[in-house]
């Protein structure tokens, strides 16, 4: 049940982000030009996933188990760190430069050329380097952590 669950989510999610126009880099960079022809329309698409997501969070803290599985993962408070500052950087950087984050440069293989499998390729790279820096860092132990 979880696997069909995790799919309809999935396709949901992804249908979501090609009608609203999120997989189209030249629309997300046409939103991000604030300076010159901004296009205002996903800042709609986004308040709206605010909005869901707000109530999905709070009905969420009311439940002792989910609907389909066996735990709830909620986010805790955290700290604002330089890891989270220098990701957030990255990611902005990169959504800035290509116009494509990771969900919906995944919805974009479906459709999108040369230049969105190869934002995917360095994307998962990217995600590889990652993984094994971190089992580096956590073999070798930092305080704090």
């Amino acid at each position: 049940m979880n696997l069909v669950t995790a799919f309809l989510s999935g396709l949901l999610f992804g249908a979501g982000l090609i009608l609203s126009g999120m997989s189209n880099p030249a629309k997300v960079l046409a939103f991000l030009d604030v300076a010159g022809t901004w296009d205002p329309s996903l800042l709609f698409v986004m308040a709206g996933a605010i909005l869901v997501a707000a109530i999905a969070f709070r009905v969420a803290r009311t439940r002792v188990r989910p609907l389909f599985g066996s735990v709830i993962h909620l986010p805790g408070a955290g700290r604002i760190d330089a890891r989270l500052v220098l990701g957030s950087l990255t990611f902005g950087v990169g959504w800035g430069l290509i116009g494509y984050c990771p969900g919906p440069a995944l919805t974009a293989l479906a459709v999108g050329g040369r230049s969105t499998l190869l934002f995917v390729a360095a994307m998962a790279a990217g995600m590889a380097v990652f993984e094994v820096a971190e089992r580096i860092r956590a073999a070798i132990g930092h305080p704090g952590d």
